[in-house]
Protein backbone atom coordinates (compact mmCIF):
# COMPACT_ATOMS: atom_id res chain seq x y z
CA UNK A 1 0.00 0.00 0.00
CA UNK A 2 1.27 3.33 -0.60
CA UNK A 3 1.37 5.76 2.07
CA UNK A 4 0.82 9.56 2.69
CA UNK A 5 1.42 10.81 6.03
CA UNK A 6 0.78 14.71 7.05
CA UNK A 7 2.32 16.20 9.89
CA UNK A 8 0.51 18.98 10.07
CA UNK A 9 -1.97 18.82 13.17
CA UNK A 10 -5.75 18.86 12.20
CA UNK A 11 -8.91 18.10 13.63
CA UNK A 12 -10.36 15.37 15.82
CA UNK A 13 -11.78 12.37 13.65
CA UNK A 14 -14.94 11.88 12.99
CA UNK A 15 -16.59 8.69 13.27
CA UNK A 16 -17.15 6.91 10.05
CA UNK A 17 -20.35 4.84 8.82
CA UNK A 18 -21.07 2.35 6.11
CA UNK A 19 -18.92 1.15 3.84
CA UNK A 20 -20.02 -0.89 1.04
CA UNK A 21 -18.18 -4.14 -0.38
CA UNK A 22 -16.96 -3.62 -4.34
CA UNK A 23 -18.29 -5.92 -6.95
CA UNK A 24 -15.40 -7.19 -8.66
CA UNK A 25 -15.12 -5.36 -11.96
CA UNK A 26 -14.83 -7.48 -15.53
CA UNK A 27 -11.67 -7.25 -17.05
CA UNK A 28 -8.07 -6.63 -16.39
CA UNK A 29 -7.48 -2.46 -15.69
CA UNK A 30 -4.01 -0.82 -17.18
CA UNK A 31 -2.89 2.78 -16.77
CA UNK A 32 -1.34 5.39 -18.38
CA UNK A 33 1.30 7.77 -17.16
CA UNK A 34 0.64 9.88 -14.41
CA UNK A 35 -2.40 12.71 -14.71
CA UNK A 36 -1.77 14.78 -11.06
CA UNK A 37 1.18 14.66 -9.22
CA UNK A 38 1.49 16.02 -5.89
CA UNK A 39 5.40 15.88 -4.06
CA UNK A 40 5.42 17.24 -0.52
CA UNK A 41 2.64 19.32 -1.52
CA UNK A 42 0.84 21.00 1.83
CA UNK A 43 -2.81 22.85 2.09
CA UNK A 44 -2.74 26.22 4.18
CA UNK A 45 -5.95 27.65 4.62
CA UNK A 46 -6.94 30.67 7.05
CA UNK A 47 -3.71 30.32 8.12
CA UNK A 48 -4.13 26.78 9.87
CA UNK A 49 -2.32 24.01 7.79
CA UNK A 50 -5.06 20.83 6.27
CA UNK A 51 -1.90 18.69 5.53
CA UNK A 52 1.49 18.52 4.17
CA UNK A 53 4.47 16.52 2.59
CA UNK A 54 2.09 15.12 0.40
CA UNK A 55 2.93 12.29 -2.06
CA UNK A 56 0.36 11.27 -4.85
CA UNK A 57 0.22 10.06 -8.11
CA UNK A 58 -3.60 9.44 -9.99
CA UNK A 59 -3.04 7.92 -13.53
CA UNK A 60 -4.39 7.84 -16.61
CA UNK A 61 -7.45 5.91 -16.82
CA UNK A 62 -7.64 5.89 -12.55
CA UNK A 63 -10.47 6.34 -10.49
CA UNK A 64 -9.41 7.53 -7.05
CA UNK A 65 -12.00 8.31 -4.24
CA UNK A 66 -10.83 10.97 -1.43
CA UNK A 67 -12.56 10.31 1.60
CA UNK A 68 -12.53 11.98 5.04
CA UNK A 69 -13.90 14.05 7.39
CA UNK A 70 -15.60 17.57 7.40
CA UNK A 71 -12.70 20.03 6.79
CA UNK A 72 -10.25 17.45 6.67
CA UNK A 73 -9.23 19.82 2.92
CA UNK A 74 -10.64 17.00 0.53
CA UNK A 75 -12.66 19.92 -1.21
CA UNK A 76 -9.28 21.82 -1.00
CA UNK A 77 -7.64 19.34 -2.62
CA UNK A 78 -9.61 19.60 -6.02
CA UNK A 79 -9.10 23.38 -6.00
CA UNK A 80 -5.66 23.09 -6.00
CA UNK A 81 -5.92 21.16 -9.04
CA UNK A 82 -7.74 22.97 -10.35
CA UNK A 83 -5.55 26.04 -9.59
CA UNK A 84 -7.78 28.20 -7.56
CA UNK A 85 -6.16 27.39 -4.09
CA UNK A 86 -1.81 27.30 -4.33
CA UNK A 87 -0.08 24.63 -2.45
CA UNK A 88 1.27 26.37 0.59
CA UNK A 89 4.61 24.08 -0.07
CA UNK A 90 6.15 21.03 -2.37
CA UNK A 91 4.94 20.65 -5.88
CA UNK A 92 1.70 19.80 -7.78
CA UNK A 93 1.18 19.11 -11.55
CA UNK A 94 -2.00 18.28 -13.47
CA UNK A 95 -1.38 17.24 -16.94
CA UNK A 96 2.45 17.66 -17.10
CA UNK A 97 1.62 21.43 -16.41
CA UNK A 98 1.30 23.72 -13.48
CA UNK A 99 -2.57 23.71 -11.70
CA UNK A 100 -4.99 25.98 -13.87
CA UNK A 101 -2.48 25.56 -17.45
CA UNK A 102 -4.64 22.52 -18.29
CA UNK A 103 -7.44 24.93 -19.79
CA UNK A 104 -10.34 22.25 -21.65
CA UNK A 105 -8.64 19.42 -20.52
CA UNK A 106 -9.98 19.21 -17.34
CA UNK A 107 -13.62 19.06 -16.31
CA UNK A 108 -14.98 19.92 -12.99
CA UNK A 109 -18.47 19.67 -11.36
CA UNK A 110 -18.39 21.80 -7.82
CA UNK A 111 -20.44 20.67 -5.22
CA UNK A 112 -23.96 19.65 -5.69
CA UNK A 113 -26.16 23.10 -6.80
CA UNK A 114 -30.25 23.30 -6.37
CA UNK A 115 -31.99 24.73 -9.47
CA UNK A 116 -35.07 26.51 -8.40
CA UNK A 117 -38.78 24.28 -9.64
CA UNK A 118 -39.49 28.24 -12.15
CA UNK A 119 -36.15 28.15 -13.67
CA UNK A 120 -36.59 27.63 -17.43
CA UNK A 121 -33.20 26.66 -19.39
CA UNK A 122 -33.55 23.81 -21.23
CA UNK A 123 -31.40 20.87 -19.98
CA UNK A 124 -29.46 20.90 -23.53
CA UNK A 125 -28.31 25.12 -22.97
CA UNK A 126 -27.22 24.11 -19.14
CA UNK A 127 -25.32 21.13 -21.05
CA UNK A 128 -23.89 24.08 -23.39
CA UNK A 129 -22.33 26.54 -20.38
CA UNK A 130 -19.79 23.97 -20.60
CA UNK A 131 -18.57 25.09 -24.19
CA UNK A 132 -19.34 28.72 -23.71
CA UNK A 133 -20.71 29.70 -20.20
CA UNK A 134 -17.23 31.76 -20.16
CA UNK A 135 -18.98 34.35 -22.80
CA UNK A 136 -20.54 37.43 -22.56
CA UNK A 137 -23.15 38.78 -25.04
CA UNK A 138 -26.33 37.43 -27.18
CA UNK A 139 -26.23 34.61 -29.86
CA UNK A 140 -24.80 35.83 -33.44
CA UNK A 141 -27.32 36.25 -36.02
CA UNK A 142 -28.55 33.49 -37.76
CA UNK A 143 -26.78 32.52 -40.52
CA UNK A 144 -23.75 32.11 -37.97
CA UNK A 145 -25.80 29.40 -36.30
CA UNK A 146 -25.13 27.12 -39.20
CA UNK A 147 -21.30 27.68 -39.08
CA UNK A 148 -19.07 24.48 -39.10
CA UNK A 149 -17.85 25.72 -35.83
CA UNK A 150 -21.60 25.99 -34.37
CA UNK A 151 -22.48 22.38 -35.86
CA UNK A 152 -19.18 21.42 -34.20
CA UNK A 153 -20.08 22.41 -31.00
CA UNK A 154 -24.19 21.43 -31.22
CA UNK A 155 -22.18 17.93 -31.57
CA UNK A 156 -20.52 17.81 -28.73
CA UNK A 157 -23.18 18.83 -26.85
CA UNK A 158 -25.47 16.04 -28.17
CA UNK A 159 -22.60 13.83 -27.19
CA UNK A 160 -22.16 14.50 -23.66
CA UNK A 161 -26.36 14.28 -23.54
CA UNK A 162 -26.35 10.57 -24.80
CA UNK A 163 -23.39 10.00 -22.95
CA UNK A 164 -24.95 10.38 -19.78
CA UNK A 165 -28.01 9.42 -20.59
CA UNK A 166 -30.27 12.65 -20.50
CA UNK A 167 -31.36 12.72 -24.37
CA UNK A 168 -35.09 11.84 -23.45
CA UNK A 169 -35.10 14.56 -20.87
CA UNK A 170 -32.72 17.43 -22.57
CA UNK A 171 -34.89 19.82 -23.78
CA UNK A 172 -36.65 20.10 -20.73
CA UNK A 173 -36.47 23.56 -18.44
CA UNK A 174 -33.94 22.09 -15.89
CA UNK A 175 -36.29 23.34 -12.95
CA UNK A 176 -38.57 20.26 -14.22
CA UNK A 177 -36.25 17.71 -14.61
CA UNK A 178 -35.76 15.51 -10.72
CA UNK A 179 -32.37 15.77 -9.04
CA UNK A 180 -31.05 12.52 -10.62
CA UNK A 181 -31.65 14.10 -13.86
CA UNK A 182 -30.54 17.53 -12.88
CA UNK A 183 -27.27 15.72 -12.21
CA UNK A 184 -26.66 14.05 -15.16
CA UNK A 185 -27.14 17.20 -17.14
CA UNK A 186 -24.61 19.15 -14.46
CA UNK A 187 -21.81 16.15 -15.19
CA UNK A 188 -22.22 16.22 -19.14
CA UNK A 189 -21.41 19.71 -18.62
CA UNK A 190 -18.60 18.82 -16.77
CA UNK A 191 -17.57 16.00 -19.89
CA UNK A 192 -18.78 18.10 -22.63
CA UNK A 193 -14.74 19.37 -23.85
CA UNK A 194 -14.03 15.65 -23.45
CA UNK A 195 -11.75 16.03 -20.67
CA UNK A 196 -8.90 13.54 -19.85
CA UNK A 197 -9.41 14.62 -15.70
CA UNK A 198 -12.57 14.98 -14.46
CA UNK A 199 -12.85 16.63 -10.59
CA UNK A 200 -16.18 16.19 -8.56
CA UNK A 201 -16.85 17.71 -5.36
CA UNK A 202 -19.21 15.34 -3.59
CA UNK A 203 -21.54 14.68 -6.98
CA UNK A 204 -23.84 12.10 -5.13
CA UNK A 205 -24.83 14.51 -2.15
CA UNK A 206 -28.52 15.13 -2.20
CA UNK A 207 -29.65 12.23 -4.13
CA UNK A 208 -31.64 9.06 -3.42
CA UNK A 209 -29.83 5.72 -3.03
CA UNK A 210 -31.10 4.71 -6.46
CA UNK A 211 -29.86 8.07 -8.45
CA UNK A 212 -26.50 7.53 -6.35
CA UNK A 213 -26.22 4.48 -7.89
CA UNK A 214 -27.13 4.75 -11.29
CA UNK A 215 -24.34 7.77 -11.10
CA UNK A 216 -22.22 6.36 -9.35
CA UNK A 217 -22.07 3.54 -12.55
CA UNK A 218 -22.06 5.95 -14.98
CA UNK A 219 -19.12 8.16 -14.02
CA UNK A 220 -17.25 4.16 -13.41
CA UNK A 221 -18.48 3.37 -17.05
CA UNK A 222 -17.28 7.00 -18.29
CA UNK A 223 -13.89 6.35 -16.83
CA UNK A 224 -13.26 3.05 -17.74
CA UNK A 225 -14.86 3.43 -21.44
CA UNK A 226 -12.64 6.70 -22.03
CA UNK A 227 -9.43 5.84 -20.28
CA UNK A 228 -10.36 9.36 -18.45
CA UNK A 229 -9.00 10.16 -14.72
CA UNK A 230 -11.52 10.76 -11.81
CA UNK A 231 -10.78 11.96 -8.38
CA UNK A 232 -13.57 12.42 -7.00
CA UNK A 233 -14.48 13.95 -3.11
CA UNK A 234 -17.22 11.78 -1.45
CA UNK A 235 -18.97 11.54 1.61
CA UNK A 236 -20.09 8.01 1.18
CA UNK A 237 -17.80 5.66 -0.24
CA UNK A 238 -20.57 2.93 -0.89
CA UNK A 239 -21.75 3.72 -4.30
CA UNK A 240 -18.54 4.22 -6.18
CA UNK A 241 -16.68 1.23 -4.27
CA UNK A 242 -17.50 -0.99 -6.85
CA UNK A 243 -15.63 1.15 -9.50
CA UNK A 244 -12.62 3.00 -7.66
CA UNK A 245 -9.34 1.87 -8.14
CA UNK A 246 -7.88 3.82 -5.20
CA UNK A 247 -9.21 5.76 -2.51
CA UNK A 248 -7.58 8.73 -0.60
CA UNK A 249 -8.70 8.75 2.74
CA UNK A 250 -7.71 12.24 4.82
CA UNK A 251 -8.34 12.68 8.71
CA UNK A 252 -6.23 13.84 11.63
CA UNK A 253 -4.18 15.88 10.58
CA UNK A 254 -2.67 12.59 7.85
CA UNK A 255 -3.54 10.66 4.77
CA UNK A 256 -3.57 7.34 3.78
CA UNK A 257 -3.54 6.22 0.10
CA UNK A 258 -4.03 3.06 -1.88
CA UNK A 259 -6.69 0.00 -2.70
CA UNK A 260 -10.09 -0.26 -0.89
CA UNK A 261 -9.27 -2.90 0.63
CA UNK A 262 -5.95 -1.90 2.37
CA UNK A 263 -7.20 1.78 3.14
CA UNK A 264 -10.25 0.66 5.17
CA UNK A 265 -9.19 -1.83 7.66
CA UNK A 266 -9.00 -1.63 10.96
CA UNK A 267 -5.83 -1.22 11.49
CA UNK A 268 -4.96 1.64 9.21
CA UNK A 269 -7.83 4.05 9.93
CA UNK A 270 -7.21 3.45 13.88
CA UNK A 271 -3.44 4.58 13.09
CA UNK A 272 -4.81 7.34 10.68
CA UNK A 273 -7.27 8.53 13.17
CA UNK A 274 -5.16 8.68 16.43
CA UNK A 275 -8.57 7.20 18.03
CA UNK A 276 -10.07 3.53 17.75
CA UNK A 277 -11.85 2.34 14.47
CA UNK A 278 -13.28 -0.71 13.45
CA UNK A 279 -13.78 -2.30 10.48
CA UNK A 280 -17.10 -4.89 10.06
CA UNK A 281 -18.31 -6.80 7.58
CA UNK A 282 -21.91 -7.61 7.60
CA UNK A 283 -23.92 -10.45 6.33
CA UNK A 284 -24.62 -9.27 3.07
CA UNK A 285 -20.52 -8.41 2.19
CA UNK A 286 -20.84 -5.29 3.62
CA UNK A 287 -18.08 -3.06 5.72
CA UNK A 288 -18.98 -0.79 8.56
CA UNK A 289 -16.63 1.37 9.61
CA UNK A 290 -17.39 1.90 13.50
CA UNK A 291 -15.49 4.75 15.65
CA UNK A 292 -15.36 6.71 18.77
CA UNK A 293 -14.24 10.15 18.81
CA UNK A 294 -13.34 11.72 22.40
CA UNK A 295 -14.27 14.90 21.09
CA UNK A 296 -16.14 16.67 17.74
CA UNK A 297 -13.63 18.05 15.26
CA UNK A 298 -13.80 21.53 16.14
CA UNK A 299 -14.89 22.85 12.19
CA UNK A 300 -17.50 20.58 12.00
CA UNK A 301 -21.01 21.92 11.93
CA UNK A 302 -22.52 18.64 13.75
CA UNK A 303 -21.29 17.03 17.25
CA UNK A 304 -20.32 13.98 16.89
CA UNK A 305 -21.33 11.47 20.03
CA UNK A 306 -19.27 8.06 21.08
CA UNK A 307 -20.94 5.39 19.16
CA UNK A 308 -22.10 7.36 16.48
CA UNK A 309 -22.09 6.02 13.24
CA UNK A 310 -21.31 7.98 9.91
CA UNK A 311 -20.21 7.44 6.52
CA UNK A 312 -16.67 8.07 5.06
Amino acid sequence: MTEMWVRSGADAPEVAGAVGAAAPVPGPRSYGPDVVSLHRAAARVGGRTLWADVELAVKEGEFVAVLGPNGAGKSTLVKMLLGTVAPAAGVVRVLGAAPGRAGDRVGYLPQRRHFDASLRIRGVDLVRLGLDGHRWGVPLPLPARFSARERERRELVAEAVELVGATAYAHRPVGACSGGEQQRLLIAQALVRRPELLLLDEPLDSLDLSHQAAVAALIGGVCRDRRMSVVMVAHDVNPILPWLDRVVYVAGGRAVAGPPSEVITTETLTHLYGAPVEVLRAGDGRLVVVGAPETPAAHSPHPVDDGDRRST
